[in-house]
């Protein structure tokens, strides 16, 4: 979760010490927002709609951006572009919030380089193993069958 004084600056909305989102790569809507609130959700569009286009972003490295947009899964558009809905607050300025800290999670979700798996083959002794239940089982189920009735 990101802290008050740190992500959102005048300028610049900061994920990591190398990344930082220009505001203008933000597009936000306001909707009208479902479930409880009375008449104000009937009158009032509070919920914020956040659009970012990954893809094209300036701000984020190549890397980057393929693993959000993997990473966003429905939330992405075919387009590479990540729309995040925030609902779940009276306001629109918290809503507004909301919606870019959720987005900066994700970025810095999507920094994380993956550790690359290093393919084994199994051991003799492990193979042997499994040979080993195998055959048990199959004795197993083999004294449950029953002779023949003639």
């Amino acid at each position: 979760m990101v802290t008050s004084d740190d992500p959102i600056r005048q300028d610049h909305i900061v994920v990591t010490p190398r990344i930082s989102i220009d505001p203008a790569e933000l597009q936000f809507t306001f909707i009208r927002s479902s479930g409880p609130g009375g008449q104000n959700v009937n009158k009032v569009a509070t919920a914020a709609q956040l659009r970012f286009d990954a893809r094209r972003s300036r701000s984020l490295p190549d890397a980057v951006a393929v693993r959000l947009i993997k990473l966003a899964g429905k939330r992405a558009t075919n387009d590479g572009e990540i729309v995040i809905t925030a609902q779940r607050f009276r306001t629109q300025e918290a809503n507004r919030k909301d919606a870019t800290d959720r987005l900066v999670e994700l970025i810095l979700a999507a920094t994380h380089v993956p550790k690359r798996r290093v393919e084994t083959k199994p051991s003799r002794a492990s193979r042997e193993r499994r040979v080993d239940t195998k055959k048990k089982n199959a004795a197993k189920k083999r004294n449950r069958r029953g002779g023949s009735w003639d």
